[in-house]
């Protein structure tokens, strides 16, 4: 088992590209649905600023940028425990299985955010999206973790 440090750091690019490709989805479906590209992303905040957090559509540091930097970071939780879990299918570097891995991943952390996460640390955006458009944001999940760990791989098996 690899220490710490190198666990987060190996979570950091695919932790990175499926917070960036979500958020592109949930901005792009709360815009359609919500009215507001930002709604979903606020919602996200409600975990600091309670219910508030669900009718703010405009962009704001107490709203935005909190509510990206909790989805930010659970993404790189994700990814952490992907990069552990699925190493060895990702050092194949071949594009199938990696995919196949990151949707288990992405289908996991929904399953852990809706079935088994208190109410209150709930993602949010669900108060402002559809499940359709929920399940377009864990997709888009998946394929930001799979983009990164085949960037991931393809540089450390290369050096």
């Amino acid at each position: 088992m690899d220490n710490w440090k190198q666990v987060i750091i190996k979570g950091m690019l695919p932790g990175t590209l499926a917070s960036l490709t979500s958020t592109g989805a949930l901005a792009l479906r709360s815009k359609q649905e919500a009215g507001s590209m930002f709604a979903g992303a606020n919602a996200i905040s409600h975990w600091l600023w309670g219910d508030k957090a669900f009718r703010r559509d405009a962009p704001t540091w107490k709203y935005t940028l909190v509510g990206y930097a909790i989805h930010h970071a659970s993404a790189h939780f994700w990814a952490s425990i992907f990069e552990q879990v699925a190493g060895k299918v990702l050092d194949k570097r071949s594009v199938a299985p990696t995919l196949v891995a990151s949707l288990g991943t992405a289908a996991m952390a929904c399953f852990v955010d809706y079935k088994l996460t208190p109410q209150r640390l709930k993602p949010g955006y669900e108060e402002r999206v559809s499940k359709g458009s929920l399940a377009l944001v864990y997709a888009a999940f998946a394929v930001g973790l799979a983009a990164g760990a085949m960037i991931n791989h393809r540089e450390r098996n290369n050096t």
